[in-house]
């Protein structure tokens, strides 16, 4: 097999004298590419087979067979006009084996597996290419698509419908869905194509169903995948199929849960939260975290010190994201939990509500919405108050939105009906406290005023001296 020929670069393309990333992608993009570089030049022509509906029983193992065999040749489809008569008859073979393992009764026979399984190796095992883009940004730029996809969609779906049959066996396919073979299918996970990623999805979570054997294997690769991803890569296209995949994994694990489990909610989940790409998987990442904390109330409380110490500083979509899955967990936290973790998380939440972003400040204000949330509030009201009061008083007489102020006054109206004696006594306070830092203030002014009149009057003092110096000097020569 001789790989696919590529198109040479130019010395224009090799360098690059801006690195602004909107200009990088001011350059036209390819919307396909292809990562079959086993394509062979000098291929047999195929010849369509009789169809499989009309083959006497007898020979339908046999056709069948070949059919596969058939469907072992790859094609070079980065050439739209080369073999189209192989590729539509490829195409037409696999449409037939798909309906054929959907609806045959009694075809998938121990000699057949090894078949089966070859095309199917032959033809979603590959080297995926480099990005065009080094730049690439999921958020903002097209995915290449793959440019086989007609014949791969088609094998992804044949594969779903073998794994899915009644008659499917695994005792016998487990002699070809090994480790090595997982550890290759989640390699795939890192194609560009949303297409793919999303076939591998329901794949490899049938796999993990059918195969108790690869279960543990399966997760500590994924596991893998996501230290690498955090430490090393930060670049992984398929992460958020992989949560997916885990969410499911993770509602069906047994209590109590194993020191593993935990592990790698505190050592892999959690850190996942600092990734730059966070927005793309950040949904799925946090139905993770909320069916371990639904499993196992007890590890609420490291999961918020957690999502704290990974607090974003700088970045407010993140914020916003991190206020988001807050309000999930506290949805689920148990109350003895919740005042073992709340003076670290309402120190937290007051800091959101005084930031300038008017749309982290709004998230979590919308905090005071949530019925069970506020009923935990209320519950513990005598400790968040003094923690919360400064705060809201303070934005509410300086925030430049309108609307926040209006949602603060709202909040701090909740805090009265829900302790009024309270509420009144941190008034009070906060206003001796407001007064005594403005005497601070003025004092500090009124020091430094003075300083001022010092330094300028020292300096008059330096400058009369010079002037007499210079006096004395003229009059007195040598």
């Amino acid at each position: 097999m001789e790989p696919k020929v590529t198109s040479p670069v130019t010395a224009a393309e090799k360098v690059d004298g801006f690195s602004r990333k909107s200009v990088r992608r001011a350059r036209q993009r390819r919307s396909h590419g292809s990562s079959q570089f086993r394509y062979q030049s000098s291929q047999v022509e195929l010849t369509p087979l009789p169809l499989l509906k009309d083959a006497p029983v007898s020979e339908l193992h046999d056709l069948f067979c070949k059919k596969l065999q058939q469907c072992c040749i790859v094609f070079d489809f980065m050439d739209c006009v080369a073999d189209l008569k192989g590729k539509e008859i490829k195409r037409a073979a696999l449409n037939e084996l798909v309906e054929c393992i959907a609806t045959g009764r009694g075809l998938l026979i121990e000699p057949i597996y090894p078949e089966i399984m070859k095309m199917i190796s032959v033809n979603i095992f590959r080297t995926l290419p480099p990005s065009d883009n080094p730049e690439f940004d999921p958020e903002e730029d097209e995915p290449n698509l793959e440019a086989s996809w007609p014949h791969l969609q088609l094998v992804y779906e044949f594969f779903l419908r073998f794994l899915e049959s009644p008659d499917f066996q695994p005792a016998i396919a487990k002699r070809y869905i090994d480790q090595k073979f997982v550890l290759q299918l989640l390699e795939l996970f890192d194609s560009e194509d949303p297409r793919e990623r999303d076939f591998l999805k329901t794949v490899l979570h049938r796999v993990y169903g059918k195969f108790l054997g690869l279960r543990a294997f399966i997760r500590k690769q994924i596991n893998n995948i996501f230290l690498w991803f955090i430490y090393e890569s930060e670049h992984f296209n398929g992460v958020a199929e992989l949560l997916e995949i885990l969410g499911s994994i993770i509602n069906g694990f047994a209590l109590p849960l194993k020191a593993e489990h935990k592990q790698f909610l505190l050592r892999v989940l959690i850190p996942l939260h600092t990734s730059r790409t966070l927005s793309l998987f950040h949904a799925q990442l946090a139905y993770c975290i909320v069916q371990f904390l639904e499993k196992d109330a007890t590890l609420t409380e490291p999961v918020l010190r957690g999502l704290l110490k990974f607090w974003p500083k700088t970045c407010t979509q993140k914020e916003v994201m991190f206020l988001g899955e807050l309000e999930e967990i506290l949805d689920v936290i148990e109350p003895s939990q919740f005042v073992k973790i709340q003076e670290a998380l309402f120190k937290r939440i007051a800091k959101c509500i005084s930031s300038p972003h008017f749309q982290v400040a709004e998230r979590a204000l919308y905090f005071w919405n949530n019925e069970y949330i506020l009923s935990l509030i209320e519950e513990n009201c005598q400790g968040i108050l003094p923690i919360m009061f400064g705060t809201l008083y303070r934005v509410s007489k300086e925030h430049w939105n309108q609307m926040i102020i209006s949602l603060i006054y709202n909040v701090l109206k909740t805090f009265m009906e829900m302790n009024s004696g309270l509420f009144d006594e941190l008034t009070a306070s906060y206003k001796v406290d407001r007064q005594r830092e403005i005497k601070k203030e003025r004092e500090r002014e009124e020091l430094w005023r003075k300083l001022d009149d010092l330094q300028l009057k020292r300096m008059k003092s330096l400058e009369d001296l010079d002037d007499h110096s210079h006096v004395r000097s003229i009059s007195c020569p040598h």
